[in-house]
């Protein structure tokens, strides 16, 4: 089947009736003659919109995973249904709405610079538009969940760059991808979310870690396998899902943890702590915890046996 030509700048556009009211036939604007997709895009390049984006993505694959409750740390896993993935998209709206500071307002998701803005993400290769959001300007988020990786553009999603037929059952329609790669604006471009160490373990490894031992121990095995990784305390949660406290037998396990494997563990809770991390190059902010060389903090002037406690 032969696709249509995608319409171009100076073509016109007729987007469908929708709830809030007729939307005019009109001309497309190439993307730098449109005044209000310029405001929203300048708008978003004067925030650091990299950081609070990749917040946002990892605090709405965190919330559908579910780790403390779960055990579950990646959304690949076949732990995790098809509808629990698609449900990542919703929750980032909101995400996404909080860390840039918007308000969720009318007549579509929030403004921006006060114009309406739609928010769309997807874990998948398009994004689905609903009525209200044909010819508006809309944020898209797309996740590689296998990769572990997101990126987002700010696109007016024209009906006529939308695929044609009757839609999906509640009326929404995909940008087309030449469309996307000829009109979108590239706001982030693909970039890492933040790491997620569970997922660097072997499967032998994961059943220990997971296993149907005490927390403490498992916990001991956990930073033997991670020596220099940064393991941020909601992956200690997911390892303790359902216990109460984690940390505390986290912290428990360090003199274990030294004499099994050799390794100091370091916790960004206590700012002596959180110092010596720092000067190893190993960032500890939000509580994180990372197990390293006692040679190394001695090369930077600590005394080991300070930490282990």
């Amino acid at each position: 089947m032969t696709k249509s030509p995608l319409p171009a700048p100076g073509d016109l556009c007729q987007p469908e009736p929708r709830r809030a009211g007729p939307r005019g036939e009109h001309i497309i604007d190439a993307p730098a003659d449109d005044d209000e997709l310029q405001q929203v895009h300048a708008w978003l390049a004067a925030q650091p919109i990299a950081v609070l984006l990749r917040t946002a993505v990892d605090d709405a694959v965190r919330y559908v995973l579910d780790g403390a409750r779960t055990w579950r740390f990646d959304l690949t896993s076949d732990k995790v249904d098809s509808d629990e993935r698609s449900s990542v998209g919703t929750k980032l709206q909101y995400h996404v709405i909080d860390h840039l500071k918007l308000l969720k307002e009318p007549p579509l998701d929030t403004t921006i610079a006060g114009i309406p803005v739609e928010i769309k993400g997807t874990i998948g290769k398009t994004w689905m538009i609903p009525r209200e959001g044909q010819c508006e300007i809309t944020l898209m988020v797309q996740i590689d969940a296998g990769r572990h990786q997101f990126r987002t553009l700010l696109m007016r999603t024209h009906r006529a760059w939308l695929t044609g037929g009757e839609g999906n059952r509640d009326g929404k329609r995909s940008p087309r991808a030449d469309a996307v790669k000829q009109y979108a604006i590239e706001v982030v471009p693909w970039s890492d979310l933040p790491p997620e160490p569970l997922r660097n373990l072997s499967p032998a490894q994961l059943l220990e870690v997971f296993g149907p031992y005490g927390l403490r121990r498992r916990l001991i095995a956990l930073f033997g396998y991670l020596p220099e990784k940064v393991i941020p305390r909601s992956s200690i949660e997911t390892v303790g899902a359902g216990l109460k406290d984690p940390t505390r037998r986290a912290r428990e396990a360090k003199p274990h943890v030294m004499k099994e494997h050799g390794l100091v563990v370091l916790v960004g809770t206590w700012h002596v702590e959180l110092d010596a991390a720092a000067q190893l190059g190993h960032d500890l902010s939000n509580g994180a915890w990372v197990a390293v060389p006692p040679a190394k903090l001695e090369s930077h002037g600590f005394k080991p046996d300070v930490f282990i406690r």
